[in-house]
């Protein structure tokens, strides 16, 4: 029997209905930690890895499981022929390691769910998705009609600033599962496609047709048991073929230039950051030393900085230090007085960088022309050894972001 391993990592929470779908389908399922012992996987023929929130997220949706050593391990499996699934979450591991969607690199992002340059945040309902590949392209895309799943996810936008891999895309018939509605018929605008995803795409293969990212999730109704059916047959039928041998090839990312205000906004934490912490973790495996301070950043043009700083879903007095900087000039906000004091700044502790979505929709209740976004202060490092695409990227995806430095 046809067996496929389900390899979960700290925070996923769809492993009971991926090895139910799995099982139901005809093949075995086999539950894999993913610090387990390799030597379990020996002869697994596929792998479904499953939705939920590794990592909580932390960083943004996939980046830190998608950096752990088990995804060079399923890269060399890839390169075998064997059939890797990425679902909701497992689709932006997938997307963040490189495997999707050209085999090499980080060249995609699944970014957050974004209409018409407004933010409509975490989704939860049933959507309709269609194949939009041949049947035979990829292992997952042989049925026909429209499927009826539920999604959940904030972070489900199929999107890239590179135009070569929207030509590859379209040339290589990889935009496998677009959203539709309930007559099949395709579109990219809402309410259809509910998340901004570039083509209307719900899914996306590689160029073998062996690795497969999908947002919705077919695991959770049996509504979706076609698309484990399509996934077993593949197998059964020898399916697949190698990858490139330079898989995880990066494009070189550049550092934009920072739109400098008059006065900006850092807001440090009084409790541990584990969000912090678990980025350093990631940094770190790229740069061993590196030492990583995280900071909300706000900036605008219309509220001064006190009026910023009395919105408590920006900034919580009980468990967050804020820091006004004008210039070169770095204050303390003392939130009892309502006064700004004299204070060394975490600012001055390392290399500063800002990383901002785009779009930006993370300023709207702050005015006009406001900005948003994270501060990475990194320690133990020098702009030399900065300039490293694997590190960067840890910190910013291209794709989806914009990445500057502080002076």
């Amino acid at each position: 029997m046809i067996k496929i391993a389900i390899p979960s990592f700290p925070g996923n929470n769809c492993e009971v209905e991926s090895l139910r779908s799995i099982k139901r389908c005809g093949m075995e399922a086999v539950f894999f930690k993913w610090n387990d012992s390799h030597e379990k996987l020996e002869d697994i023929d596929g792998y479904f890895i499953p939705g939920g929130f590794s990592y909580e997220d932390r960083g943004r949706a996939g980046m830190v499981a998608a950096r752990d050593p088990l995804l060079a391990f399923l890269a060399e499996e890839a390169s075998k022929g064997k059939v890797i699934i990425g679902n909701c979450n497992g689709a932006q591991v997938l997307v963040e390691s490189g495997l999707i969607p050209l085999d090499k690199g980080l060249r995609m992002s699944l970014a957050r769910n974004v209409v018409d340059n407004e933010s409509v945040g975490f989704l939860n309902e049933w959507i309709w998705i269609t194949p939009t590949c041949a049947q035979d392209r990829c292992a997952t895309s042989n049925w026909e009609g429209a499927m009826q799943l539920p999604i959940a996810h904030g972070e489900g936008r199929f999107t890239t600033r590179d135009k070569d891999v929207i030509a590859e895309l379209k040339q290589n018939d990889q935009i496998a599962f677009s959203y539709c509605d309930a007559q099949g018929n395709v579109s990219d605008e809402a309410p259809i496609c509910p998340n901004g995803s570039l083509f209307g795409a719900a899914g996306i293969c590689n160029k073998e047709g062996n690795v497969v990212a999908l947002m919705p999730h077919p695991e959770r109704t049996i509504a979706g048991d076609p698309y484990f059916i399509s996934m077993r047959n593949w197998i059964e039928q020898g399916r697949g073929g190698g990858l490139s041998a330079d898989t995880f090839e990066s494009k070189e990312v550049a550092l934009s230039d920072h739109d400098k205000r008059d006065t900006e906004i850092f807001i440090d934490t009084i409790i541990v950051n584990n969000e912090e912490r678990t980025v350093e973790q990631a940094a770190r495996r790229v740069a061993s030393d590196i030492s990583v301070k995280q900071l909300k950043y706000f900036s605008s043009k219309e509220m001064e900085p006190q009026q910023v700083l009395s919105i408590l879903s920006l900034f919580n007095p009980n468990k967050e230090i804020a820091y006004i900087k004008r210039g070169s000039n770095v204050t303390k906000w003392n939130p009892d007085t309502k006064q700004e004091e004299s204070s060394n700044s975490p600012l001055e502790k390392g290399i500063a960088l800002l990383r901002r979505d785009d779009p930006d929709t993370g300023a709207g209740t702050l005015g006009k022309e406001a900005m948003s976004g994270i501060c990475y202060v990194l320690g133990n490092i020098n702009e030399q050894q900065l300039y490293t695409s694997s590190l960067l990227e840890v910190l910013s995806n291209p794709h989806a972001s914009i990445l500057s430095m502080l002076r």
